[in-house]
């Protein structure tokens, strides 16, 4: 029961980071003992998984398939529908749109970031709207308009060759649209992979029927025409989406005095200019990075919420390590580190552009210093693994890329419990564990484990135990 004592906590925003976060106090404080905590958030849905919006767009998904955990406290108030319109930190203080305000103790902004729109004629009028034809990918009002905009047959173009645009692109193809996809880089994923791989890359997403245009920098967008190039050429179009960077957002936090960057800058414990007021995701600016993934913003939420309940006061977030997944139908890459490595790391790659496999690996004083793998899942979830915890490297390079087993004298706990949701640490034994105590669906193995809530790339292997655990007993973990 929540004492009249604890601590008022107001979260502006309720992305995947801010519901993270309401959830892992929950998990610190069930009874509301400590704080009290109220989330508010602009869109009306509930908090979603915005990673498998591709996921949505491609029909693979449904919106209720990727929503998160509501976490079930009596100290967690979520108000939907409403958005934070001024702080003010000196009166500790939440100005609502609907006219009401929310007193705090402690002020967390995790207000995410939005899509940058290249200043290209046609695309977003003088207000930052999109132009007739144009769409971002950001939320599910995204997806509506874009499904309104695109149809089976019809052609749509792709402006931005990073994970998103990928994924777009590989979605929209999967509902049978013409798609062409624009870089303005010398190659796709340009900050992820080399350009070896991203060769390799671009004839998987020319096979599957989408157009790669790299280094190749948009005009002007004609609505109802297509996208026009610098060469002269017209791309087709019905629609575009924009999927060519993110803005964070920091307009609350600028308005109130609070020191702002890029994002909104903040400390190893997550604490802004003002102390009472802290940033996470991909709002915040952390010296060791971490804006533009999940996974770091997860950890963020983590480690505030084991200072704010006093868990653990003396938690710190040290900066990011992130692995980068393209979650794209048939196609498994992975990448993580430096994808271009220089002379003081040895590297071992493996090139199969026929088969459409690309395998890189570089090693700097036996750690790993980056990694690039198209077409090798089963090596990935290892040498991630690997790179996370700053494992020491097998000698054999070789056989680490490939797969192949390594001497049993190397191999630990983590062979013997593979992890299968590595976004959230879940092992097998885990999903055994919760489908003993009566998990038998995808939902209650997410509600139970918190698998399959980050980027669904387990979400086939889940469904696979799960396929088999339903019809029988589960199999030994090892």
């Amino acid at each position: 029961m929540v004492t009249h004592s604890a601590r008022r906590i107001v979260v502006i925003g309720n992305g995947m980071v801010g519901a993270r976060f309401a959830e892992e106090v929950a998990r610190r404080d069930p009874e509301g003992e400590r704080v009290r905590l109220t989330v508010v958030g602009a869109e009306d849905e509930p908090a979603y998984n915005r990673v498998l919006l591709p996921g949505v767009l491609a029909g693979r998904f449904g919106p209720g398939d990727i929503r998160l955990p509501v976490p079930e406290s009596p100290a967690v108030e979520v108000r939907t529908g409403t958005a934070a319109v001024e702080l003010d930190p000196v009166g500790r203080r939440v100005l609502l749109d609907d006219g009401t305000a929310l007193d705090y103790d402690e002020a967390v902004l995790a207000t995410g970031a939005g899509a940058a729109f290249p200043p290209i004629p046609g695309l977003a009028a003088a207000d930052g709207a999109p132009e007739d034809g144009v769409t971002a990918l950001r939320d599910l009002a995204d997806c509506r308009r874009l499904g309104a905009l695109a149809r089976p047959g019809g052609p749509v173009v792709v402006l931005g060759g990073g994970v998103l645009g990928l994924e777009a692109a590989r979605a929209l193809a999967e509902r049978g649209m013409r798609v062409s996809l624009v870089e303005s880089s010398p190659w796709i994923m340009r900050r992820q992979i080399d350009r070896p791989a991203a060769e390799i890359l671009a004839g998987h997403y020319t096979r599957l029927g989408v157009a790669v245009h790299s280094w190749r920098v948009a005009s002007r967008w004609i609505p109802g025409t297509g996208l026009e190039l610098d060469d002269g050429r017209v791309l087709a179009g019905d629609a575009l989406v924009v999927t060519a960077g993110v803005k964070a957002r920091t307009g609350l936090a600028a308005g109130a005095g609070i020191a702002v960057e890029h994002g909104v800058l903040v400390d190893d414990g997550l604490a802004t200019s003002d102390p009472r007021v802290h940033a996470i995701g991909d709002c915040a600016q952390h010296s060791g990075g971490g804006a533009g993934l999940v996974q770091p913003g997860w950890e963020q939420a983590a480690v505030l919420a084991d200072r704010l309940t006093g868990a653990c006061p003396e938690a710190r977030y040290s900066g990011a390590r992130p692995v980068t997944r393209l979650k794209a139908e048939g196609i498994e890459l992975a990448s993580m580190g430096e994808a271009e490595a220089d002379g003081t790391a040895e590297t071992v790659t493996i090139a199969d552009p026929h088969g459409g496999r690309y395998a890189k690996l570089s090693v700097r004083g036996e750690r790993i210093a980056g990694a690039v793998l198209l077409g090798f899942p089963d090596p990935a979830s290892e040498i991630a693994r690997m790179y996370e915890q700053r494992a020491p490297v097998p000698a054999d390079r070789l056989a680490l890329l490939t797969g192949r087993p390594a001497p049993a004298s190397d191999q630990g706990a983590a062979a013997a419990d593979p992890t299968v949701c590595r976004c959230n640490g879940v092992s097998r034994a885990d999903l055994e564990s919760a489908w003993l105590d009566g998990a038998r669906t995808r939902p209650d193995i997410a509600a139970a484990t918190r698998a399959t809530t980050g980027c669904g790339g387990c979400t086939r292997d889940v469904d696979a135990l799960l396929a088999g655990w339903n019809g029988a007993s589960p199999l030994p973990a090892g």
